[in-house]
């Protein structure tokens, strides 16, 4: 009892004198704060806000129209074996890789809200539905700080693939509490499907209007809240910068960085990183000349994985108004990081021969087009997209007869 009350004092006291040093800070050196905060918010008003609100609003729009129960029960054979995840979470995983974080934090929380997970289920779900969107990996890393397309390849395939990996394992958390009651009994899919769909529309209630406007002010709501931590983590890290506290934190990491045979060089991208994924990405990127293509694209699979604590802010944030617990996301996290940093090493062989650098347009006198790889990308999907809707429409054709008729 007493070892309790005396670390939550030590917890209290802590927090109080980091705020107090930070707001001291911000007084002595108000222009580097101004300017920084200058610089987040043109990051959120520019990206974060017009990429996200879409997806925002379609997600709200789509649970209130009953799609996430219709995907439930479409995804329910393969999510439950394997993540020990109800359907519903299936929805969950595909908006979330398409747009990025902190969607997936958002969205569990509103299933959670609408019981359609248990708190298990829920952490489970958010431990691996939160990562970088493909957007930010091919555009923001790969052209905007690498300047070579193909290196977005590798990210990707090293993220989504250390991804399934952290979700498998995820299964295991929680393991002997019960699970949400399966969406499949009996009868035909498509038709379970659509009345899923059907109830959860008629017992929402909403009109059209309501819901619109509703979905919204949330959307809005969720990104102003999104855009205060990109801001005041762009302050954090340019002040501490500044000050050198950076550079400290930096020298605590020097010795694990020998220890793995690592250029000291990078220990401060690498705080910078640990603190926000994009400062650090963007400031490993430029240490051509000291550290290998290979060890920058490990650190930044690193920080992709760990999501920097700017979006575990924004998680816990959004986590707070259920029962879902952050700690699970938080240990997800590091198994991510660690498992995307050595899978780098894995499947470098197999991505080299396209990693060269490539000269710019005006040394050639053809004009390059920097975004054919993610280009390719977009048609494989739209083909293999094409190719399982073709499959699922045949099974549903075969199996529902006697409805189509």
């Amino acid at each position: 009892m007493f070892s309790h009350r005396l670390q939550s004092q030590s917890k209290t006291l802590f927090l109080g004198m980091f705020a107090l040093l930070f707001a001291v800070t911000l007084v002595f050196y108000p222009e580097i704060a101004f300017k920084a905060s200058l610089r987040g918010l043109k990051i959120w008003w520019d990206v974060v806000f017009p990429a996200m609100l879409p997806f925002f609003i379609t997600a709200e729009l789509m649970m209130g129209f009953g799609v996430v129960h219709l995907l439930g029960v479409f995804f329910e054979p393969f999510m439950r074996p394997l993540f020990r995840v109800p359907g519903s979470g299936g929805f969950v995983m595909a908006v979330a890789l398409i747009s990025g974080n902190p969607m997936g934090a958002k969205l569990t929380t509103r299933l959670r809200e609408q019981n359609l997970i248990t708190k298990e289920e829920g952490e489970r779900l958010v431990s691996f539905a939160c990562t970088a969107g493909p957007l930010f990996i091919f555009g923001a890393i790969a052209i905007g700080f690498f300047e070579n397309p193909s290196v977005g390849m590798i990210l990707a395939v090293v993220h989504y693939v250390s991804c399934f990996i952290v979700a498998f394992l995820m299964r295991f958390h929680a393991r002997e509490k019960r699970l949400t009651p399966s969406a499949n009994h009996g009868g035909k899919r498509f038709i379970r499907a659509f009345s899923a769909m059907h109830h959860a529309r008629i017992a929402d209630g909403r009109p059209i209007g309501q819901m619109l406007g509703e979905a919204v002010t949330s959307a809005v709501q969720t990104l102003l809240m999104i855009g205060g931590f990109v801001i005041i983590f762009s302050v954090l890290i340019h002040v501490f910068t500044y000050v050198g506290i950076t550079a400290l934190l930096a020298s605590i990491l020097q010795p694990i960085l020998q220890l793995l045979h690592l250029s000291d060089i990078i220990s401060i991208p690498l705080v910078a990183g640990i603190l926000e994924m994009t400062i650090g990405s963007q400031m490993i990127s430029e240490y051509t000349s000291n550290v290998s293509l290979l060890v920058q694209l490990a650190f930044v699979s690193l920080f992709l994985g760990w999501n920097g604590l700017s979006i575990h802010a924004q998680v816990a944030s959004v986590l707070s108004k259920s029962d879902i617990r952050y700690r699970p996301y938080f240990f997800a996290r590091i198994l991510h990081a660690i498992l995307a940093f050595f899978l780098t090493f894995i499947f470098w062989k197999l991505f080299q021969p396209s990693l060269q650098p490539i000269a710019p347009a005006w040394t050639t006198g053809i004009t390059h087009n920097p975004m054919h790889w993610w280009s390719y990308l977009q048609v494989f999907s739209l083909v293999a997209l094409s190719l399982w809707l073709f499959y699922l429409l045949k099974r549903i054709q075969k199996q529902q007869d006697n409805f189509l008729v």
